[in-house]
């Protein structure tokens, strides 16, 4: 019998052998294949070659067939990359826009307190020089990138200015010098009381100290008579594995496993589990998520909803259960790399079960019962795998016309919203300030000579149908019924905002209250029409 174990230990490791062996072979030789064809390039191609150029495609269309998070990232590209991971930059502190390549960059939105805020830049100043050189011809990408830069410097602006001031007038260039600093936008963008003992956080990153941050806002909200808890990760895109961790130890015991990673490593299987006592085991917590929360967010989400510790209301999540770990590469480069898969704590892996499967906002498509799996979660309760976290109340988020999608996205009411700043000295507090009908009006006459597709959804899908019909030869013998359709379906710019008013106003005063009082009057506002958030409140939390 041992001589047998004995046989059967020395196969498996010549197996295993064999198969390192094959699999460094044929690195080897795609090594030494790809080598070979970039010398014979440099020696026989026509034309001078961009090396670098068509090295990085090659590297990008390599990792991009591996899965969408393994990337490579630059010496030149680590300030973005840094604000990817960090939500930090180095730079004024504000949000531009420039409506065309030839028009002059305007402030949209700076941040309260910041930079450009201190040195006098206000909403709606238009840019005209950056350190003494044009903007014209330039994206905003590009204008952004001569205003960031390293902390402690200077950048110079000449400027126009939208309001009066201390020595200018309405619509005078005056010289503006801003002192860079590092910016970080900060990960918890609001929290605050809904009501007498609802207390609510916003969070839309997970980068270095936001566990800590959560902990200090959550004692808050606790302090002011908090008894039940609301946590929005809608939109969360996620961020730093640990912190996730960290998060989901405020709420249960030390020791409490979290996620379990498994990977193609030498490392093999890691179980990662809270390593801080709770600040609270009791009070009832409800994690709002949507199709766009993803990756820590599930983690967060998943993990509450496995240990039957929180109550998940929304949407399905994005579905993102990759682990990327941060790898050094010459030149100062990096290789962002997905390393391994997690799964919380029930054995669930929220990663889509492949990536191809996807609805069109990038998140998780329809996966039938079939092809998933049952877990169960500490209590019984059963969850299931394929895609993303399943909320335990499916709640709708609010479906928008298309009209209303064009006026914001084509920066109609980010512009009017300028315009009203410009009119208007002052408006109420958050709280009290509401569009007359008669701003709505005014609003719909600015709107109404801006160039913007204000089709309805149907007159679009007609006139995609119509070319359809032209180019299968069909429209002829029915063009009276196109002609009849076509003129039910056409409905005049100023008519059509009109019937869109409850869907618009909200926008617009969100827009107009940041001009004022910065982002988090913003999100205010936005929490008085959000129909999600009220029907979450209306439904009981799970009693575990």
């Amino acid at each position: 019998m041992k001589r047998i174990f004995a046989i059967s230990v020395f196969l498996t490791a010549l197996c295993l052998s064999g198969a390192a062996q094959s699999k460094s072979f044929t690195l080897g030789q795609w090594v030494e294949i790809h080598n070979a064809i970039l010398r014979e390039l440099n020696r026989s191609y026509v034309d001078s070659l961009p090396v670098g150029r068509i090295e990085r495609e090659a590297v990008d269309a390599m990792l991009e067939s591996l899965d969408p998070y393994t990337v490579y990232v630059p010496e030149e590209e680590q300030d973005d990359f840094r604000m990817m991971i960090g939500n930090t930059y180095g730079g004024i502190g504000a949000i531009i826009n420039k409506p065309s390549a030839d028009s002059n960059v305007i402030i949209s939105e700076p941040y309260a307190g910041s930079p450009a805020v201190r040195s006098g830049l206000g909403p709606g100043d238009e840019i005209l020089l950056i350190d003494g050189k044009t903007v014209k011809g330039l994206t905003t990408s590009d204008a952004s990138d001569r205003m960031k830069g390293k902390p402690g410097t200077a950048v110079a602006f000449k400027v126009r200015k939208l309001r009066g001031g201390p020595s200018w007038a309405p619509g005078d260039t005056i010289d503006i010098k801003v002192i860079r600093e590092r910016i970080h936008l900060p990960d918890i963008e609001y929290s605050g009381m809904l009501d007498d003992t609802t207390g609510y956080i916003l969070q839309t990153k997970f980068t270095e100290g936001v566990a800590s941050a959560v902990k200090e806002k959550f004692l808050e909200l606790k302090a002011k008579g908090m008894k039940k808890f609301v946590l929005d990760l809608r939109g969360n895109g996620g961020g730093l594995l640990a912190e996730a961790v960290d998060e989901v130890s405020l709420f249960v015991p030390k020791g409490s496993v979290v996620v379990t990673s498994k990977g193609n490593s030498a490392v093999g299987e890691q179980v990662l589990r809270t390593r801080n006592e709770p600040v609270d085991l009791n009070i009832p917590i409800v994690i709002l998520v949507n199709s766009s929360s993803a990756s820590a967010s599930e983690i967060v989400s998943g993990a509450l909803q496995d240990l039957d510790r929180a109550t998940i209301m929304g949407n399905r999540t994005f579905g993102k259960g990759l682990v990327q770990s941060i790898r050094p590469l010459p030149y100062a480069g990096q290789l962002k790399v997905t390393t391994a898969k997690y799964y919380t704590p029930s054995g669930r892996c929220v990663q889509a079960i492949d990536y191809s499967s996807r609805a069109e906002d990038g998140s998780v498509g329809h996966i039938p019962d079939s092809l998933t799996h049952e877990f169960r979660t500490a209590g019984g309760r059963i969850v299931r795998d394929g895609g993303g976290i399943t909320p335990d109340y499916e709640i709708p988020s609010k479906d928008y016309g298309r009209l209303t999608y064009s006026v914001v996205m084509n920066l109609i009411t980010d512009r009017y919203a300028l315009e009203y700043y410009r009119k208007h000295e002052s408006i109420p507090a958050v709280e009290e300030f509401h569009l007359s009908d008669a701003d709505y009006e005014d609003f719909v006459e600015f709107a109404s000579d801006k160039d913007f597709d204000y089709r309805s959804s149907a007159k679009a899908f007609f006139d995609e149908m119509k070319k359809a019909l032209e180019k299968d030869g069909l429209a002829d013998g029915m063009s009276s019924e196109l002609a009849a359709l076509e003129k039910s379906l056409n409905v005049d710019k100023k008519t059509f905002l009109r019937m869109k008013k409850d869907e618009i106003i909200p926008f617009l005063e969100e827009d107009i209250v940041v001009r004022y009082y910065y982002q988090e009057a913003g999100i205010k506002l936005r929490l008085r029409y959000d129909d999600q958030l009220r029907e979450a409140l209306a439904k009981p939390c799970l009693k575990f």
